[in-house]
């Protein structure tokens, strides 16, 4: 049961995560005013932060620490609530990052992120080494 707790929060994470990436196109090509410009924020906008997702926030991140990655984390899932916000999109807005708020705590609160269970299954195998060779 804890797998499934586990994996089903971890696939929202992943889901809010491209759902934001999702509002950044859209913010960008509401707010073009042509369509030249339309395309290049619409595309430019989840680019850029795909990229600093990448560098600062994913697990596998080259940069990144549990401070910079909190940060990375806020003003992404933040920026895309104040995009929702100014596509008219309030209660969309508050809802997004109330259940993004809401998936982040009970991810680190329960330890389901993939650095602990990664470091808890290698207690596991070093244990297990430990038995076999006793």
């Amino acid at each position: 049961m804890h797998e499934i707790w586990r994996w089903s929060n971890l696939g929202l994470a992943f889901g809010v995560e491209l759902a934001g990436l999702a509002v950044f196109a859209w913010w960008g090509w509401s707010a073009g005013s042509n369509t030249a410009l339309r395309l290049v924020l619409a595309v430019g906008l989840p680019a850029i932060a795909v990229v600093l997702w990448g560098l600062f926030a994913a697990p596998t991140a080259s940069y990144g620490n549990p401070v910079i990655t909190a940060i990375v984390k806020i003003a992404f899932f933040g920026l895309a609530g104040l995009a929702l916000w100014s596509l008219d999109h309030r209660t969309l807005g508050i809802a997004f990052v109330v259940v993004v708020a809401a998936n982040l705590l009970v991810i680190r609160t329960g330890h389901l992120d993939t650095d602990s269970t990664t470091a808890a299954r290698a207690d596991m195998s070093q244990s297990r080494v430990r038995a076999t060779q006793e």
